[in-house]
């Protein structure tokens, strides 16, 4: 893999969390079309693995308890 796109990767996920943590979201799926209306190209690919999209889906319950 490219550095570059790695980093591209991380950055987009980074988003997708804090994103997911603002409570505005009810799951990662929200997130990633969020991700792609602000422009991340990557959002798919950021999100693609079972771990990320947990991830995400979570910070977006707990935001919303909150």
């Amino acid at each position: 893999m490219i550095h570059g796109d790695d980093r591209s990767l991380q950055a987009a996920r980074a988003r997708a969390y804090a994103l997911a943590e603002t409570g505005r979201y009810d799951n990662s799926n929200a997130v990633q079309q969020a991700l792609v209306a602000e422009g991340w190209s990557n959002a798919g690919r950021a999100l693609d693995s079972d771990y990320a999209r947990k991830a995400v889906g979570e910070r977006c319950r707990v935001a919303q308890t909150h």
